[in-house]
């Protein structure tokens, strides 16, 4: 059985709460000097902001009945199969390592979605082939 759903792992959107909260409790009870005070506490309120709308934009992408759903932190969009114009992967390096991300455009609104792995969770390549073997190949 095929996957049909990509999300952020929840181990790292867990992490980045975590962190945040730490964060949050050293801004409040260690730093000391109102700058850094300041900018503790608005890297900690960014962090759990982060975790906070990663968890909401869960699953990311999703292969449904009505196509490709692709959901946001504030709303979910779906591609109809005749929408999808290319599916491709664009790979690059990037501070000495090699970064894929998964692009899909679209016709209708002319989009393009991009998806890097902590979108998805897993290679886009793993992705790519799922949505390749569901019929969303492109035209």
């Amino acid at each position: 059985m095929q996957q049909t759903e990509w999300s952020p792992r929840t181990g790292g959107i867990v992490a980045a709460g975590v962190f945040g909260l730490g964060m949050a409790f050293a801004a409040v009870t260690l730093v000391t000097d109102v700058p850094g005070r300041v900018l503790a506490s608005v890297a900690a309120a960014g962090l759990l902001a982060f975790a906070g709308l990663s968890w909401r934009a869960r699953p990311k992408l999703a292969i449904t009945d009505a196509g490709l759903a692709v959901r946001g932190w504030f709303g979910t969009h779906v591609v109809g199969r005749h929408d999808v114009a290319k599916i491709r992967i664009t790979e690059f390096r990037r501070i000495g390592r090699k970064v894929r991300l998964l692009e899909i455009d679209t016709v209708a609104d002319d989009r393009l979605l991009v998806f890097t792995r902590w979108d998805l969770g897993t290679d886009p390549l793993d992705v790519l082939d799922a949505l390749t073997a569901a019929g969303y190949a492109g035209r």
